[in-house]
């Protein structure tokens, strides 16, 4: 059984560092090998890919841009009347990918409309993202990229969002049949939304791309206490034959590399050498 792999989400980890170049660097010297980012587009993509190389790092992943945050947009592949913006942020997420040599994005699907009823859009919706999905899987393929689907939970972090369980996200991939459009497992939403975890990680591993780890209920690192028992998550995950890479997207309690202490704990147990020996 192959390890896992590790990548820093540079959005979230190194808040004491400002700029997502002094962030790269950081994750480089704690000895991750791949960095994420959620939305990179303020920084040009050459200064960027220059940041990834000094660092030494690979990129693994990025999010389609959220569309207008003033106005509550979170991402605008299901959102209706929003499908030209969603294919120029997707060409500009895959401009991006290009630069940085990032395989796969995540085609991020939006809110419910302000002042609107889920269950009055959700077909609507459904359809909008169906045909977005269909235009992205396209678009991808030829530049030899993976889309992801993120259900993202409503009971704690975004009430509105559109795209809520790991089984919402499978219906609609399995609908769009399309094979370089993958499910994206953040556990913390998935623990939150549905628990369930070990029959869910078996049921959807299959179609999994890329994975997310935080404990619940506050969002911190893996070591931090709460409902989550990682030791026996990451156990499953190897025997299951998972082989992408597992993102740490949380919030760092104090400084982030004292609190990599649960990821130099697993390094060790695998024999691997830590950054700096």
């Amino acid at each position: 059984m192959a390890p896992l792999r590790f990548s820093a989400n540079v959005s979230w980890l190194f808040p004491e560092l400002s700029g997502l170049p002094a962030r790269l660097r950081a994750a480089g010297s704690a000895g991750f090998e791949a960095a994420e980012v959620a939305w990179p587009y303020a920084d040009p993509p050459e200064a960027l890919a220059c940041a990834v190389r000094e660092a030494g790092l690979q990129v693994v992943l990025i999010n389609t841009p959220p569309g207008d945050r003033k106005k509550g947009e979170m991402g605008l592949g299901a959102v209706p009347g929003r499908q030209a913006a969603f294919r120029e942020g997707l060409e500009q997420a895959v401009l991006y990918a290009k630069a940085l040599g990032c395989p796969r994005i995540h085609l991020m699907a939006g809110r419910v409309p302000q002042g609107a009823e889920r269950a009055a859009v959700r077909a609507e919706m459904e359809t909008v993202f169906l045909e977005n999905l269909r235009h992205a899987a396209g678009v991808l393929a030829r530049e030899n990229l993976v889309g992801l689907l993120e259900p993202i939970n409503t009971r704690l972090t975004d009430p509105q969002y559109f795209l809520d369980s790991p089984h919402q996200a499978a219906a609609i991939l399995q609908k769009v049949g399309r094979p370089n459009l993958q499910l994206q497992m953040d556990i913390f939403h998935w623990q939150i939304m549905d628990g369930n975890l070990t029959g869910n990680i078996r049921e959807f591993l299959p179609i999994v791309g890329h994975v997310q780890v935080a404990q619940v209920p506050g969002r911190g690192d893996p070591g931090s206490p709460g409902e989550l028992n990682f030791p026996y998550l990451f156990q499953l995950l190897e025997d299951e034959g998972y082989k992408g890479f597992v993102g740490c997207e949380y919030q760092p309690q104090g400084d982030t590399v004292e609190g990599l202490s649960w990821l130099r704990s697993y390094w060790d147990r695998q024999g691997r050498p830590q950054a700096g020996q």
